[in-house]
């Protein structure tokens, strides 16, 4: 069956920009997705048509709302295919939700001593967190090193896990260098060594169908932003035996079960992480965006994304005089580059002119960009409705850069 690449494209209103009389060429998907109409559609329809506060009332409204918010739980369990809903727990995003573990988690197994590892091509998000968490409990921030092509030195890890180790914390796939790493060979590596894993999939939930059961991770965070949906709303997967015993994260509003000034007590699983009023528009209009991207299939995207990722790769190392960093075996999602003597940041202005946008700088991975010791790259970033003509756009675009610089 022929990829519907043009009937996918006609359901996103922002692809049909024009940026100084140019069309849009969006290329930056790895900052956040564009959201097709029916996504738009429900949002709007929500706040005109059903708007009402979850969970503590009993009017109709209310109760429809309410309904749905947790129907949106159930999907993204099945999406992840989690053991149960309860272990899905909406946060403001991705960092969010890491920072919930980094805070929870530490606050109820990490002790003065004790170690935690990442990798160096970590979102600052998921090194930040965790650095505060150390300084916190005086614990140890330890690093998996990555060799010249942006692959992860797993040899390396084995040294890394000791009896005080704590948690590993690694993303699926780097933002940066688009690197997809052997997360199931990680976590049986750090699970024999008695270790639980965090999965960062905030780049990986749009481009690769995720089982967390059958990757046996410990918790899985991304945001709805990065697959199609709205701002605003995260999701912590986390296995319920961990999130029993964690302390919440926050205080208030759903996650109590009974207050006095005496003591507190707290809510059961999901709520009991879920403080104040939660964004119930967005994540009820985030079903939508999971119902949209099943009915296309995360095999077929998978398939046109890897096809977009070799036909970028081919064309750019054409032109020539473009360094790409990061050559893994397996990529997925984005290309990092430079053209040869030039800023990225020139680079990306021009483009920007010719209607053509991409990221310039570090995409918060310093640690990155000290490895190779460059001020920053342009990427490139490829979502579903990624055509080939958007490559070809950005190829026309890094030529006339270089002409303009000689």
């Amino acid at each position: 069956m022929t990829y519907p690449i043009q009937d996918i494209r006609k359901d996103f209103p922002m692809l049909h920009k024009t940026v100084y009389g140019k069309p849009y060429t969006y290329l930056d998907n790895s900052a956040t997705t564009q959201k097709p109409q029916v996504v738009i559609d429900r949002i709007v329809d929500l706040y005109q048509n059903e708007n009402s506060n979850i969970h503590r009332g009993v009017h109709y409204f209310s109760e429809r709302t309410t309904a749905a918010y947790e129907q949106t739980r159930k999907s993204v369990q099945a999406f992840i295919n989690a053991k149960y809903a309860h272990e899905v727990i909406f946060t403001k995003g991705t960092t969010d939700s890491i920072n919930l573990v980094a805070f929870s988690f530490c606050e109820r197994y990490v002790r003065e001593g004790d170690e935690i590892i990442v990798s160096e091509m970590e979102h600052h998000s998921n090194i930040v967190p965790w650095q505060l968490a150390c300084d916190r409990k005086k614990a140890v921030l330890k690093v998996i090193p990555f060799d010249e092509n942006g692959e992860l030195i797993l040899s390396e890890l084995k040294k890394l896990l000791t009896e005080k180790t704590r948690i590993l914390a690694l993303t699926h796939v780097s933002n940066t260098l688009g690197t997809v790493n052997p997360i199931s060979e990680v976590i049986q590596t750090a699970h024999a060594a008695g270790v639980p894993v965090l999965i960062d999939a905030a780049q990986s939930i749009q481009h690769i169908a995720i089982d967390v059961q059958a990757l046996d991770c410990d918790f899985l965070a991304f945001s709805a932003h990065k697959i199609y949906g709205p701002n605003g709303i995260g999701v912590l997967y986390g296995k319920e035996a961990f999130l029993n015993e964690m302390p919440p994260y926050q205080g208030g509003g759903d996650m109590i079960d009974q207050v006095t000034f005496a003591k507190t007590t707290y809510n059961t699983l999901p709520l009991k992480f879920e403080a104040g009023t939660p964004n119930y528009i967005d994540s009820i209009a985030f079903e939508t965006a999971l119902d949209y991207v099943r009915k296309i299939g995360m095999d077929a995207i998978a398939a046109h994304e890897e096809e977009i990722m070799v036909y970028a790769t081919e064309k750019l190392k054409a032109l020539g005089g473009i360094t790409i960093y990061g050559n893994a075996k397996h990529k997925a999602g984005a290309i990092s580059f430079q053209i040869d003597g030039l800023h990225p940041y020139d680079t990306g202005m021009i483009l920007d002119k010719c209607g053509v946008a991409v990221r310039t700088g570090t995409h918060c991975t310093q640690p990155i960009m000290d490895h190779f010791g460059i001020p920053g790259t342009v990427r490139a970033s490829f979502a579903m409705y990624t055509s080939k003509e958007d490559i070809d756009a950005l190829c026309a675009g890094l030529e006339k850069v270089r002409l303009m610089f000689g």
